[in-house]
Formats: C-alpha cells, sequence, structure tokens
C-alpha cells in the first residue's frame, strides 16, 4: 500500500497535507481499499469551524457507509468539486484528485502531532 511520506494521518485513516495554514484532506488508500468501489461522497461543511473528531461528511461504497472525521481544529473551506460526478476518484487516486476539502488549519502544530507514514503503516499493519 501507498502512504506517502510528506503527509500525516490519522487513526481514522485520513491524511491531512499542510500549505501554510491551508490543508487538503482524503482517506488513504488503506481506507479506499477496505472500504471498495465508492459510489458518493457527502460533504455539507462548507463555511463551518469544526473541531477536531468532528465527523464533516460521508463516503458511500457499495456495501457500507462510513463516516469522515477532520484530523484537526479548522474551518472547511472548500470541496473537491469532482466528487460529485466521478466519486471513484477516491479509489484511483486517494492521495490525489480524490482529495475530499481543504480546510484553514486553527493550529498548525496539531498537524505534526498526527503520525507520520511509517507509524501510520504500523498501525494499519
Amino acid at each position: 500500500m501507498n502512504f506517502p511520506a510528506n503527509l500525516r494521518y490519522t487513526k481514522d485513516h485520513e491524511w491531512i497535507s499542510l500549505e501554510g495554514n491551508i490543508a487538503t484532506i482524503g482517506i488513504t488508500d488503506f481506507a479506499q481499499r477496505e472500504l471498495g468501489d465508492i459510489v458518493y461522497v457527502d460533504i455539507d461543511s462548507v463555511g463551518k469551524e469544526l473541531t477536531a473528531d468532528t465527523v464533516f461528511g460521508t463516503v458511500e461504497a457499495v456495501k457500507t457507509v462510513s463516516d469522515l472525521f477532520l484530523p484537526v481544529n479548522g474551518t472547511v473551506l472548500e470541496v473537491n468539486p469532482a466528487l460529485a460526478n466521478q466519486p471513484e476518484l477516491v479509489n484511483t487516486d486517494p492521495y490525489g484528485e480524490g482529495w475530499m476539502v481543504k480546510i484553514t488549519v486553527a493550529d498548525i502544530t496539531d498537524v505534526e502531532a498526527l503520525m507520520d507514514a511509517e507509524a501510520y503503516g504500523e498501525t494499519v499493519g
């Protein structure tokens, strides 16, 4: 499985990439494989200020629906518009075109406290 070294990870299988105080968030390669074919992504939290571990949306696969958890405190700025018509991007490119939201991070040091690729790899075994 693929866990890019430049990202941080959560126990709930989200990844986060930080540029300045703007973070891009999605689900990991492990998560998309576990879910199977993704058919719908439902995120209606744009403009909302949320705390870490708060549900910011759901992802629906053929056999299940799974909550999406925000890795750090922040305000949701944008949802990936491509996912409305191509939710399968989460399966084919989870760290690229399959990103889910962009947020303004309240405290960037919170990102550093998340797991690095090695620790996440050990977590999912």
